[in-house]
């Protein structure tokens, strides 16, 4: 990158990523430093590795259509003229397919032929090929894709069997904000094109499945996704897969998926032909600063179990509702956004170590990480009721207000469950009603909503809620912890005790 100012101009060997401020104005130590650097050497021994990925599809064609024909009398002079004219060009209901042509980018991960690429290159393909630096074109079959972390695994049959040049693999995660990072790729249909540049964040977030990318100011464009990116050392540490731009071109903020996941990734494809994530058969929900003080947890960490799938791994590991799972296979578990995918990531099948707090103290357990798949089956196992039957109510539910929290309660009743959609199965205390501006409507409490539990006690009736509030108000208790549920999602809310 070159920037001027003004009329001052300024050069560098390889890659600059120093401003110049004016011809008057000396470098600092460090940009003389950089200045000098060059990746010649380090990108003539990276290039034979990454390859253009070219690929071939049939995608309709939509032609004139006799419906569009203009209405003309019967026996016109111009309809047989216009008939013709459409059939000649396809005019028939059927459509006409022509060949479309997409362009991308990728690296050899092993000698034996094996090559990453990103799913959205080489989706919906029926022919993919693999260009070398030496214009070698290798025909490429898919081994595998996932399509919610964007990755593909493609193999070619190397040439007289020799092992194909192949990558070395980076730590993504000792990448820091201001590293050196290299991109080689095929931007354009530029093939085996080099830019430069640092890690300029951490921790992007740019859908639902990832959010760990690695943000970078090397130039990456169209036909760049899929390539890799290097660290200064040459080792891949990210897959180029998306840009931020208004344009459509290079604005300095492009994202590459960290090298440990793609590591992992790519194995699993190898493996089975798709990924397998792992899967624990829990709810949970945030510790907030007053739910940590609820269960004397010394800050806010963690996530709150607020249920546990029946038969799941988690139920036969010993996790219980109301346990706050602080630590998962060796990792703290920091928060809400993190702990998914340490279980997707974790293997399938593998036993890992967990802690949870319970009781004031931490509880090790021994957990068998289950698979994704198995996750519909066991939760809609989960969702039904124990007999079916209904218990019998009073006819006259009578209302109850707890001022101290904002809330108007009634015990669950047919005509409740009916008001408010409710299942038959679904016992506890029913929100009938929640005051403005209190500490219920603070946490976004609402009328349907069903209390199943106060302070980690199951409650059945309003005058059991007011009891537990005003123990926990002589107790000089700051809030209280309630187990909601609503329309069959449970939650946990910590509610300020006012006066």
């Amino acid at each position: 990158m070159i920037l001027t100012v003004f009329s001052g101009i300024c050069r560098s060997a390889a890659v600059a990523a120093v401003a110049c401020v004016g011809l008057a104005l000396a470098q600092p130590a460090w940009a003389r430093e950089q200045a000098t650097q060059s990746f010649a050497e380090l990108v003539d021994r990276l290039m034979p590795t990454v390859v253009n990925i070219t690929t071939t599809q049939n995608v309709p064609q939509q032609g004139p259509r006799l419906r569009d024909m203009p209405q003309l009398p019967p026996g016109s002079p111009f309809e047989e003229l216009f008939k013709e004219f459409f059939d000649r060009r396809g005019g028939g209901e059927e459509q006409q397919k022509r060949r479309g042509t997409s362009l991308g980018s990728g690296f050899v991960i092993d000698g034996e032929g094996y090559i990453i690429t990103n799913n959205h290159v080489i989706q919906g393909a029926e022919d993919i090929t693999v260009i070398f630096r030496d214009d070698t074109q290798l025909k490429a079959k898919l081994v595998g894709s996932d399509s919610r972390v964007d990755l593909a695994l493609l193999k070619v049959e190397p040439p007289n069997k020799k092992p194909l040049p192949a990558v070395k693999f980076g730590d993504s995660d000792k990448m820091r904000v201001g590293d050196w990072v290299i991109a080689i790729g095929n931007p354009f249909g530029l093939g085996h094109s080099v830019t430069a540049g640092i890690i300029s964040a951490r921790g992007r977030s740019l859908n639902d499945s990832l959010d760990d990318y690695l943000q970078t100011d090397a130039a990456i464009n169209k036909g760049n996704s899929g390539g890799p990116l290097y660290n200064a050392d040459g080792e891949v540490i990210g897959v180029n897969t998306a840009i931020y731009s208004p344009s459509g071109t290079n604005a300095g903020l492009a994202f590459s998926i960290p090298s440990n996941i793609v590591k992992q990734v790519s194995e699993q494809l190898r493996e089975f032909g798709k990924v397998k994530r792992g899967w624990v058969g829990v709810s949970y929900q945030s510790v907030t600063d007053d739910i940590a003080d609820s269960f004397g947890l010394d800050r806010a960490r963690g996530v709150l179990v607020a249920n546990v799938v029946a038969d799941g791994p988690a139920a036969k590991a010993g996790v219980k509702r109301n346990d706050i799972i602080i630590s998962f296979a060796g990792q703290d578990v920091l928060d809400l956004r993190r702990f998914p995918r340490q279980v997707a990531n974790a293997r399938v099948g593998s036993t890992v170590d967990v802690v949870v707090w319970r009781g004031g103290k931490e509880v090790p357990l021994k957990l068998r990480v289950g698979e994704q798949e198995e996750a519909s089956k066991q939760n809609a196992s989960a969702q039904k009721g124990s007999d079916g039957k209904k218990s019998p109510e009073p006819d006259q539910p009578v209302a109850s207000s707890v001022e101290q929290l904002g809330l108007t309660l009634q015990k669950a009743t047919d005509q409740l469950r009916e008001k408010y959609g409710l299942s038959d199965q679904v016992k506890g205390v029913v929100i009938t009603k929640v005051a403005p501006n209190s500490p219920a409507a603070e946490k976004q409490l609402q009328a349907g909503d069903v209390i199943l539990e106060v302070d980690q006690k199951p409650v059945a009736s309003p005058q059991e809620i007011t009891d537990i509030v005003a123990k926990l108000q002589q107790q000089k208790k700051r809030s209280v912890l309630l187990f909601v549920e609503r329309q069959g999602d449970p939650r946990f809310a910590a509610l300020r005790l006012t006066k």
